[in-house]
């Protein structure tokens, strides 16, 4: 069994940056793909970005050359890196792992409780 706990989240304003952080425990890091959603209020909750175990992004298209995914398998831990940052970004952002790279939500098996992020005009 997999935990995951976010962090990192916080009010900003438009054009600032912020990083989360995920961390997890319980499982061999280095064995899964993790990913990052987020989920607005009223919408579904949504793929942003995607990390293979041994590394290399995937990212959605409305998050595309502002965030940047990485990880750190020495530290059980993968960050979101988010420049940029408008108002439509304001959500709950969540980290997921799962054994294979997958841009939805039924391809991870683990999920963090969420890290809120708002983003002010």
């Amino acid at each position: 069994q997999v935990q995951l706990v976010e962090s990192g989240g916080g009010l900003v304003q438009a054009g600032d940056s912020l990083r989360l952080s995920c961390v997890a425990s319980g499982g061999t890091f280095s064995m899964y793909a993790m990913g990052w959603f987020r989920q607005a209020p009223g919408k579904e909750r949504e793929y942003v970005a995607a990390i293979r175990n041994t590394g290399g992004g995937t990212y959605a298209d409305s998050v595309k050359g502002r965030f940047t995914i990485s990880r750190d398998n020495a530290k059980n831990t993968v960050y979101l890196q988010m420049s940029t940052l408008k108002p439509e970004d304001t959500a709950v952002y969540y980290c997921a792992a799962g054994l294979v790279l997958s841009t939805t939500r039924r391809g991870y098996n683990y999920w963090g409780q969420g890290t809120q992020v708002t983003v002010s005009s």
